[in-house]
């Protein structure tokens, strides 16, 4: 249900309470209105639009337009929600000075509660540039899609002793450079559980297992709209395209047998239609 918009310290207040919450992805203003009426408290508008609106194979064609263009309609289809904008690739990388003139771009133009970037240590100067300039930023380490080939393509991170303390450290280098919260993304459960233990700030995890100290999942993948894939990780909560299957070949097949419209469903106003021959005039 719609109520209290979860604020920025309302992040580091549950993670101290040990009060879990939830996160998913919006991308327009239908989808944003009916997570607004739930009882969810976070919308990330995702470069994952890339693959699930615009039906690109990857999120690196996306561009910071069209995060724009779809935030602006996710800000205003929930204003009770938290709403993250996506710093698409190519937005961040070239310079901290680019990437705060992009995330107050983004800010300025949707009106979103703040921006995600991907990257561990490597972001750790653009982080702190961009929280100087006024804008607040969650970080995402892990599994990073937008540069997911550097690394074989959408694979399980941290498996081992080394990669696993690395993305810890990762953790608390973004943590002291600024960010408010921290996305980790495929990694094994023990990883995320010692992560969120040694990092203050919340871990709020996506295929990272129970003890994170919130869960994220695209909407379209838990409520079984998206059919391209199934990532590990989701479980559909419903499963909401069989249903707009079934009811568009209903539509579909009452059109064919001229079930429908009915009465029911038709302007029924008696209406005198003057004869096209004119006044007293026949064929």
């Amino acid at each position: 249900m719609a109520g209290k918009k979860m604020t920025i310290l309302d992040f580091q207040k549950y993670k101290d309470e040990g009060r879990k919450f939830s996160y998913v992805t919006g991308y327009d203003y239908t989808m944003a209105s009916i997570i607004n009426d739930s009882d969810v408290e976070c919308i990330l508008v995702g470069d994952s639009l890339g693959m699930i609106m615009l039906g690109y194979a990857t999120t690196v064609p996306v561009t910071l337009d069209d995060v724009i263009h779809h935030a602006k309609a996710v800000v205003k289809g929930a204003p009770d929600k938290f709403i993250i904008g996506d710093m698409p690739f190519g937005s961040y990388e070239v310079s901290a000075e680019d990437a705060v003139r992009n995330a107050i771009r983004l800010v300025k133009e949707t009106g979103v509660d703040c921006i995600k970037l991907e990257g561990g240590a490597d972001r750790a100067d653009t982080i702190r540039a961009i929280v100087k300039a006024g804008v607040n930023v969650m970080g995402h380490i892990g599994m990073t899609p937008q540069t997911a080939t550097s690394f074989g393509g959408f694979k399980v991170q941290g498996g081992t002793p080394e990669s696993a303390r690395k993305l810890i450290e990762d953790a608390k280098i973004l943590q002291d450079a600024g960010v408010f919260s921290i996305v980790v993304e495929c990694v094994p459960s023990v990883v995320a559980k010692a992560m969120q233990q040694e990092v203050k700030v919340p871990i709020l995890g996506i295929g990272a297992g129970p003890d994170v100290d919130c869960q994220v999942l695209v909407t379209q993948d838990l409520l079984g709209m998206y059919g391209d894939f199934k990532p590990k990780f989701v479980k559909q909560f419903a499963h909401i395209r069989e249903e707009m299957i079934k009811g568009l070949n209903q539509f579909h097949a009452e059109t064919i047998s001229g079930e429908f419209p009915t009465p029911e469903f038709s302007f029924n106003k008696a209406v005198e239609i003057p004869s096209v021959y004119g006044p007293g005039k026949t064929e």
